[in-house]
């Protein structure tokens, strides 16, 4: 069955009582398939939903699989904030031979044979990959060239050469080693923790230029979206029986720090007006006396602005 088949229906409940029919806000955690776009996600997550106004934080490859943090409604607008937080991937990396696209989906460049490659220099050229690194992102990612994404380029022929960027990675782990093709090329299974923006598929190709022998992904997965790990995802086929929603409410807890509010600054904060400074690192989620997430704050001197108001009612 492709992206869009015929087994859509809408779901019959939602999480925490909601109906189907009626519209409202909240996260969904994907297990993201294999084969599948994050784009074609938010398609199926539209039908499903029953609203267009579906998102995600951060792309994942169609060859990766794992957790796509899904916004609906009012919750897209907490999408920029998960974007930039902590991720996790699951890896394994082929050392020996270099492809196009860095991973098994492109066609092979080069490389050489990596049986002499011993243990601890694989060890060693993974601790140089640690830490705050510059990294050049693979050159078929979404990275916009002149207004063209750098994969469309490359898919037309055109070289393309980005920069490289700061990122970092905080673990660069080895859980094994594997020969395989007759010990001309090895396995490596890794995980991973890094920043935003940082490029899996990239690690793997430096990893493999450090070695001198070439290296490319040959499976990725997703394992932690900032708060959310994988065993809070649910799979495509799960969803459409019971789309599982995490409230507005519950989303900003996980995400920010808290801020309770008295009635009175909750009116003030819901119409844009500034309250007293906070205590906590910005942004802070500010909740109303009854539980309601009513807008992320920062401290601007000797008091607390708005940075994003959630309309009270509706979803």
């Amino acid at each position: 069955m492709g992206p869009f088949g015929a087994g859509d229906r809408v779901a019959d409940h939602i999480l925490g009582g909601v109906n189907s029919g009626q519209v409202h806000s909240g996260l969904i955690i994907v297990d993201k398939p294999q084969g599948w776009t994050s784009h074609d996600v938010v398609g199926r997550l539209r039908r499903l939903a029953g609203t267009r106004k579906v998102g995600h934080a951060g792309t994942l490859d169609p060859m990766a699989t794992g957790v796509l943090v899904i916004g609906i409604n009012r919750a897209t607008r907490l999408l920029t904030f998960i974007v930039g937080t902590t991720k996790t991937y699951t890896a394994t990396i082929r050392l020996g031979q270099s492809t196009l696209t860095d991973d098994a989906e492109g066609e092979v460049t080069g490389g050489s044979i990596a049986a002499a490659v011993t243990e601890q220099e694989i060890h060693t050229a993974a601790a140089a990959l640690t830490g705050d690194i510059q990294q050049v992102p693979s050159s078929v990612s979404a990275i916009k060239v002149k207004g063209e994404r750098s994969y469309a380029r490359v898919r037309a022929g055109q070289e393309v050469d980005l920069p490289a960027r700061a990122v970092t990675v905080h673990r660069f782990e080895i859980h094994a080693i594997q020969r395989v093709s007759n010990g001309r090329m090895q396995d490596v299974e890794v995980t991973v923790e890094c920043s935003s923006g940082t490029y899996i598929r990239a690690l793997a190709r430096d990893l493999g230029e450090a070695l001198g022998v070439g290296g490319h992904l040959t499976a990725l997965r997703r394992t932690r979206v900032g708060p959310y790990p994988i065993e809070q995802a649910r799979t495509l086929d799960q969803l459409a029986e019971s789309l599982e929603l995490l409230p507005l409410d519950d989303a900003g807890r996980a995400l920010f720090p808290v801020r309770e509010l008295t009635d009175s600054e909750a009116a003030d904060v819901s119409h844009g007006r500034r309250i007293g400074p906070s205590e906590a690192p910005d942004p802070v989620a500010a909740y109303a006396p009854d539980g309601t997430l009513v807008a992320l704050l920062e401290n601007r001197a000797d008091s607390a602005r708005t940075v994003l108001v959630f309309a009270p009612g509706g979803s």
